[in-house]
C-alpha cells in the first residue's frame, strides 16, 4: 500500500518515521517553509526536512486544495494526517482509495479542533489519547477506526505532547494494518458528547489566582508555549511548572511563603500553589532557589 504522508511540526515526525521504515510513503505534503529565529530565516518545517533527508518527494503549497492534481500524481492508496495545518477538500479526500485518516490527539469525540492536548489538561481529564478516525470535510467528526489512550496526570503539554507524539506512531502502523488487511470496521462518533476547543493564544493564559487546582492546570496546559503569566512589580512573569500547595486560600496573588527548598506559595481565592519555575519577560528560566535567592521574589509580595 502506497502511503501519502501529511504533517507540519516535530509532533508528526514519529508517525512519519514509522510509516517509512514499515510502509512505502510516497510523498509527504506538510505547510511552505517560514521564517525563524531573529534573523527570521526562511525554514523549511520538520517533517519535509526528514523528507528531503530520505529522498521522500515534497508537496509544501500553501493552499493544497489547489493542487489537486499534484497530490493525485504521487500515486498513494491513502493518507495519513498528523498535525498538518489545513482543511482537506472533497476534491482532496477522493484521491486516496483508501481514505484519508486522520490521527487526533484526544479521546474523540472531546476535544475537537486546534488544542485538544491543552484542553485536555485544562478540563481536569484523567486520561487522554489518540483517535485515528476517517477524515470528512466537516471538523473532526469522522468515524472512528481505532483509540490508543495515556494519564493526564499531571504533565505540562509538553511532556503530554512528547507521549501523545510516540503513541500516534503506533496507532498509525496500527490503522495502515488494519486497512491492508481490509478492516475497516469504525465507530460512529456521539454528537451529543462532542466538545470543540480553540486554538490558544497568549491572553487566555493570563493567572487570576481564583483556584489553585484551576491555576495548576492551566500553567501545565500552557507549558512550555505560550505560557501562563502573571505580573510581579509591573513585570510580566511567565511560570513554567507549579503544584498544589497544602494552604488555605486568601488574597488572590499574595506570596505566602518564599523558600528555596519548598518553592513559592501564591495565595488564591480558593487554595494557593507552589512555583517552582519561572522567567521574567526577556530573561532566563530561573528554580523557585534562585528566584528566592536573588530576592527576586519574597514573602509579602503581590502577584497580579
Amino acid at each position: 500500500m502506497k502511503i501519502v504522508f501529511a504533517g507540519t511540526p516535530a509532533y508528526a515526525l514519529p508517525s512519519l518515521e514509522a510509516l517509512a521504515k514499515e510502509c512505502e510513503v510516497v510523498g509527504v505534503i506538510t505547510q511552505p517553509d517560514r521564517p525563524v529565529g531573529r534573523k527570521r530565516t526562511l525554514t523549511p518545517t520538520p517533517v519535509k526536512q526528514y523528507a528531503l533527508a530520505h529522498g521522500i518527494p515534497v508537496l509544501d503549497f500553501a493552499r493544497l486544495r489547489d493542487h489537486a492534481d499534484q497530490v493525485r500524481a504521487l500515486g498513494g492508496d491513502i493518507m495519513i494526517t498528523c498535525a498538518y495545518g489545513q482543511i482537506l477538500t472533497k476534491e482532496i479526500l477522493d484521491i486516496f482509495p483508501e481514505g484519508v485518516w486522520n490521527l487526533h490527539a484526544s479521546l474523540l469525540p472531546k476535544f475537537r479542533g486546534a488544542s485538544p492536548i491543552q484542553s485536555a489538561i485544562l478540563a481536569g481529564e484523567r486520561y487522554t489519547g489518540v483517535t485515528v478516525m476517517r477524515t470528512e470535510e466537516a471538523l473532526d467528526c469522522g468515524d472512528i477506526l481505532l483509540v490508543k489512550r495515556c494519564d493526564v496526570g499531571d504533565k505540562t503539554c509538553g511532556e503530554l505532547s512528547a507521549e501523545l507524539s510516540l503513541l500516534s506512531a503506533e496507532a498509525a502502523i496500527e490503522a495502515v494494518r488494519h486497512i491492508s488487511s481490509g478492516d475497516k470496521n469504525t465507530l460512529l462518533q456521539d454528537e451529543g458528547l462532542a466538545t470543540y476547543c480553540k486554538k490558544i493564544k497568549k491572553e487566555d493564559a493570563r493567572l487570576t489566582f481564583a483556584d489553585a487546582e484551576a491555576e495548576c492546570r492551566l500553567v501545565n496546559a500552557m507549558s512550555p508555549q505560550p505560557l501562563a503569566y502573571c505580573f510581579a512589580g509591573g513585570v510580566q512573569l511567565n511560570i513554567f511548572k507549579a503544584r498544589l500547595a497544602e494552604c488555605e486560600g486568601g488574597e488572590r496573588g499574595r506570596v505566602l511563603s518564599a523558600d528555596r527548598r519548598e518553592g513559592i506559595v501564591v495565595s488564591c481565592e480558593r487554595g494557593a500553589f507552589c512555583i517552582l519555575s519561572a522567567q521574567f519577560a526577556g530573561g532566563k528560566v530561573l528554580s523557585a532557589a534562585d528566584l528566592v535567592n536573588g530576592r527576586k521574589i519574597k514573602a509579602g509580595d503581590l502577584l497580579d
